[in-house]
């Protein structure tokens, strides 16, 4: 289960950095999330941790509340969604454009992985293609995206793994706009009092179907957090709060640095081999599919 935490703070952050287009720079409340259960249907789940503030300078916090996650693992008839109604057109069309009014943004995180341990941190963004997660000690790990790659760094050991931005769903939200109906693989648009909730499905042959779960307050059209559910199954919680679109973020905080921080090689799913690509530029193999952040097998 370590194992498969240690790869959820890849592919759960390092993959769905996207979602963390949020909220004015006022004081906000802290959801803390909790992976998600495994009851269908909605369930309601405790938030209790005090968070600390960071990245941006906020005058006070109300209390911490109780987010309710629908369950991302639910199945979905695939007939179900295949063409959507005026009215989740109109929900999905409010929170792309909300995603793409926005060029910087700063803030906290809260992650829990698929064995309930949590990690904080605080994360930058900078449309076109920018992003950083710092996570708090004892975590060793940063992410850094520099506009056309993705580094995933172990500073304990002082190593990276560098993958291709074009070949994540970062390509998506880190756009200076997007439209999610046309953009993505939109397969369910909800929405209740609390939250509007949109699932992306991706595709790959090899590795299975991964879903992305966005939750935006239905009341004041912020994203709260979102859920990642893996191909093995395994789901990642984020939330973001403290937020403030309006700080400027220092360009050097997205630098990838290729000599501090050597790249690890990974494995090769088709034709299991080690490869590091070893620099933001490198060529891929074309019929290279990998999961992204996670050794293949």
């Amino acid at each position: 289960m370590a194992r498969h935490f240690a790869d959820a703070i890849r592919v759960g952050l390092a993959l769905l950095v996207a979602a963390c287009i949020a909220a004015p720079s006022t004081a906000q409340t802290v959801p803390v999330p909790k992976p998600a259960p495994k009851a269908r249907g909605l369930v309601q789940m405790s938030a209790s941790d005090p968070q600390k503030n960071a990245a941006t300078s906020v005058a006070s916090q109300t209390a911490t509340p109780d987010p309710v996650i629908p369950d991302p693992r639910r199945n979905i008839p695939a007939n179900v969604f295949s063409s959507f109604d005026a009215n989740q057109k109109a929900q999905a069309a409010k929170v792309s454009a909300y995603l793409s009014s926005l060029q910087t943004l700063v803030g906290n995180f809260v992650q829990v992985g698929p064995d309930g341990s949590k990690s904080k941190g605080d994360f930058y963004i900078q449309k076109p293609g920018k992003v950083r997660f710092e996570y708090d000690e004892p975590s060793p790990i940063d992410i850094v995206a520099d506009g056309s790659s993705v580094a995933v760094r172990d500073r304990k050991l002082a190593t990276q793994d560098i993958y291709p931005l074009s070949q994540t769903p970062l390509r998506y939200l880190l756009s200076d706009r997007i439209d999610l109906l046309k953009d993505t693989n939109v397969v369910s648009v909800t929405a209740d009092d609390v939250f509007i909730s949109i699932i992306i499905e991706e595709k790959q042959t090899l590795i299975g179907t991964s879903r992305l779960m966005l939750m935006v307050g239905a009341k004041d059209g912020q994203l709260k957090q979102w859920t990642v559910t893996d191909p093995q199954g395994y789901d990642t919680t984020v939330a973001v709060y403290n937020l403030d679109p309006n700080r400027k973020v220092d360009p050097g905080l997205f630098k990838i640095d290729f000599t501090r921080y050597p790249c690890k090689p990974r494995t090769c799913v088709i034709r299991r081999t080690s490869f590091c690509i070893s620099g933001p530029h490198a060529p891929v193999p074309d019929n290279l599919e990998y999961q992204f952040g996670a050794a293949a097998h």
